[in-house]
């Protein structure tokens, strides 16, 4: 494949660049297609990402339909086989401002005048169609093979609220139509999971107009989320943290020395109580420090580990809300490690391994990123230099591979973090692992060492699960809601095939009941076809108890899991069976 850079060089394409070149060459093909079919549109930015493209443009009064986006890809066929060549050539800032004025493109003009008075500007050009761009891209728009325009929504102008609501069109490019048809049946694999479809189907949450980014957790979903915090609780008992409870809300001048309200203030709801400025809690760290603050320590207790899942509140844009993963409230399984510089390798080491026993648990694989010190971070050199070397020091002793992602830190200190891969290979960021030098000196935190002198303690802050609710979403995905049985929602289904059979249905319900066994029994008068298609395909239970006359004759139960497999069973057996799968957590 042939590429073409801004100042003409015509080369091959590397290898690991042919997705990203071929996806903003897309990028450029789509916006001219664009610009055909309205001739008015404005363009801002269209970058390549992960999986695809995208361009923000404004098209004036103009919305669009799905109609609109098949012709959009359409003219982009066209405009590739047309086959177009691409060719850059380079303009002196003044120059390219008349070039973009001349065009309509006030997004471009406005972008130059963030360029340096000197700047000398790169266009590529294809046909009538010319954009500002610093490549490189392909040489003929024939190259482009494979692509997909899939949806559109709504992007502010450089992302600022304040500004002008553009329109986003997003499309998908790979190098063959295999690959695409490929991805186009993850997409559709993806649809089919989706929480928040699966969760009104389980009745796992809600969400409302009236709440927007506030999930609504109804009995099913309260099930499962128990199930999860119960886990949880077990875990960190045996791995020697103690649970409290913090405050919801606390005074600003809590925030203040803690450095959220200068970092991260935006982000935080605040009320006013008997005169003073209070804030919901966005994190729970000051509270775990005021609980350590309250008492004298020694380094005999060290480390202290403190748990507490801890109900936070973080301001997100309404058009960033999406179901259980990006939301203003959730449960953050929070822990904070009091502790002594000689114990940093040692408990980062426990707490990867515990991170670790989780996601073996739910099958999850995972990668690990080191993040290091952000611009607005605070503390100084040494304490940042020394705190990032634990984080190394604690990894490379693990022999765990890491890549490290520079300036994505707290602003209190590096951090770990672990990114899972779920069953359709999307991976997601839940745990993570915080190393702060700062906060125990913000808040003059001791310890009485061995010598009789004070010392500051070291602190780590680190979650498991991330957030409880985004977490019960990637769950409900990765599962596509058929949740392991310990986690079900209900877990054995009695489905009589007539009411003859009621009476017996009703004995093995309360058998499976006092065993401690989450059982539903479908009383309806429905057909039993339409009882098990309903357990099955839409309740998703791991077990149903399909009994008829020749059960209720024997004692025992026709036992049918969600693979449509059928197993005659002694009832005791059964029970049996289904309690230790649960006692075990069988996942």
């Amino acid at each position: 494949m042939k590429i073409i850079y801004k100042d003409g060089r015509v080369a091959d394409c590397p290898p690991e660049e042919e997705l990203h070149i071929l996806r903003h060459t897309a990028a450029h093909v789509m916006a001219q297609a664009i610009k055909r079919l309205w001739p008015q549109a404005d363009f801002a930015f269209g970058p390549a990402t992960e999986n695809g493209f995208y361009y923000d443009v404004d098209l004036g009064d103009a919305k669009l339909t799905d109609d609109d986006l098949a012709a959009i890809e359409k003219e982009m066929h066209k405009i590739c086989k047309e086959n177009l060549p691409i060719r850059p050539f380079i303009l002196l800032r003044e120059e390219a401002v008349n070039l973009m004025q001349e065009r309509g493109e006030k997004y471009k003009v406005e972008h130059i005048g963030d360029l340096a008075p000197d700047a000398e500007i790169s266009f590529y050009q294809q046909g009538e169609y010319i954009d500002m761009c610093v490549g490189p891209h392909l040489t003929y728009t024939k190259g482009l093979k494979a692509f997909k325009v899939t949806q559109q929504s709504g992007a502010y102008w450089r992302g600022d609220k304040n500004n002008k609501m553009l329109t986003r069109i997003n499309g998908i490019a790979f190098r063959t139509q295999e690959e695409l048809d490929a991805h186009l049946k993850l997409l559709e694999e993806a649809a089919r999971r989706d929480h928040r479809r699966i969760g009104k189907e389980m009745g796992l949450f809600m969400l409302a107009d009236e709440a927007p980014g506030f999930p609504f957790f109804l009995p099913n979903g309260m099930t499962v989320k128990n199930a999860l915090i119960d886990y949880w609780r077990e875990l960190h008992r045996k791995n020697g943290y103690v649970e409290v409870s913090t405050p919801l809300i606390m005074n600003r001048h809590l925030w203040e020395t803690s450095g959220h309200w200068d970092h991260y203030k935006d982000n935080m709801y605040a009320t006013v109580i008997d005169g003073e400025d209070y804030c919901i809690k966005p994190m729970n760290c000051p509270g775990g420090v005021m609980v350590y603050r309250s008492t004298p320590h020694s380094y005999r207790e060290l480390p202290l580990r403190v748990a507490e899942l801890g109900l936070v509140h973080r301001h997100e844009l309404r058009g960033a809300l999406h179901g259980l993963f990006r939301v203003r409230c959730f449960t953050q399984d929070d822990a904070h490690i009091f502790m002594r510089p000689d114990q940093i390798t040692d408990e980062i080491m426990n707490v990867v391994h515990l991170i670790n026993q989780v996601y073996e648990k739910f099958g999850f694989t995972y990668f690990v990123e080191l993040s290091t010190r952000p611009e607005n971070s605070m503390g100084s050199d040494e304490d940042w230099e020394a705190a990032t070397e634990g984080l190394k020091k604690a990894l490379e002793k693990l022999a765990m591979p890491y890549t490290v992602n520079e300036g994505d830190g707290a602003f209190y200190g590096p951090k770990i973090d672990f990114h899972l891969a779920d069953s359709l290979g999307r991976t997601w960021q839940c745990g993570t692992i915080q190393l702060d030098f700062q906060m125990p000196l913000n808040f003059g935190l001791e310890y009485i060492d061995e010598t009789g002198a004070r010392q500051r303690p070291i602190m780590i802050h680190r979650v498991c699960l991330g957030s409880i609710e985004r977490f019960i979403g990637v769950l409900t995905e990765h599962y596509a809601g058929k949740f392991p049985t310990w986690l079900a929602p209900v877990q054995v289904k009695v489905l009589p095939v007539s009411e003859k059979t009621l009476d017996y249905a009703k004995t093995v319900a309360e058998k499976l009941e006092a065993a401690g066994v989450r059982v539903v029994l479908d009383e309806s008068n429905e057909k039993i076809g339409y009882k098990i298609r309903q357990a099955q395909q839409v309740d998703r239970v791991p077990y149903m108890l399909v009994l008829g006359a020749r059960e209720a004759e024997a004692g025992n139960v026709s036992v049918r899991d969600r693979k449509g497999e059928t197993t005659a069973m002694d009832t005791d057996a059964f029970i049996a069976m289904v309690t230790k799968e649960i006692a075990d957590r069988v996942s």
